[in-house]
């Protein structure tokens, strides 16, 4: 059985929606995976909760106990490690993770970006795309290379901006195929020869 660590900042919806998906009928079976551990930065991220009522092992590993970037990684990694995860998974882990920790787990690191990469990448997505006119925008799966929301595309979803379009509004839209497309890439990987 190949494991799936999830990292998380926050409530964590693509980690429930990537739980959720593992626990359908033939999901497991036909991949021979399962999420393990959810870890996260932030010992008050809501999604711990959920994956902790999942009967999934949990853990927080604070960025701010570490005097750099590169004591928080190795600590992390220590901690995804002990799983022995066939993929890491980024679901709303709100950390630049340094260029050692992405070679750490090469080809078996993705996340998930609210934007059709390599279109706006970094913070602030929605409300950009609507500044500068864009007539659609959507979300990105992909593995994640050195370089902040880059790395070979595995999946899109395109989601049309509407007259009037807020960000919050353009944001709750995408994040509802973000929960479609971030479970099938993940199969799509774990089953690609």
């Amino acid at each position: 059985m190949k494991n799936i660590v999830i990292l998380i900042s926050g409530g964590g919806s693509n980690m429930a929606a990537i739980v959720r998906a593992s626990q359908r009928e033939g999901w497991r079976g036909a991949l021979g995976a399962k999420v393990t551990a959810v870890i996260s930065n932030r010992a008050d991220a809501g999604g711990l909760v959920f994956a902790r009522e999942q009967g999934i092992a949990t853990a927080v590993v604070n960025h701010r106990d570490f005097p750099s970037r590169e004591a928080f990684d190795e600590a992390l990694a220590a901690r995804i490690d002990e799983h022995r995860p066939a993929l890491v998974v980024l679901a709303g882990f709100m950390r630049i993770l340094t260029p050692a920790f992405v070679a750490r787990y090469e080809g078996r690191l993705v996340n998930i970006h609210p934007s059709l990469l390599p279109a706006f990448p970094g913070l602030h997505t929605h409300q950009r795309a609507i500044d500068a006119g864009c007539r659609f925008g959507g979300a990105t799966v992909h593995q994640v290379t050195a370089e902040l929301d880059h790395g070979p595309i595995l999946s899109q979803a395109v989601v049309p901006i509407l007259p009037g379009d807020t960000a919050d509004a353009l944001a709750a839209r995408v994040l509802t195929q973000e929960h479609l497309i971030y479970p099938r890439a993940i199969a799509q990987l774990l089953t690609a020869p």
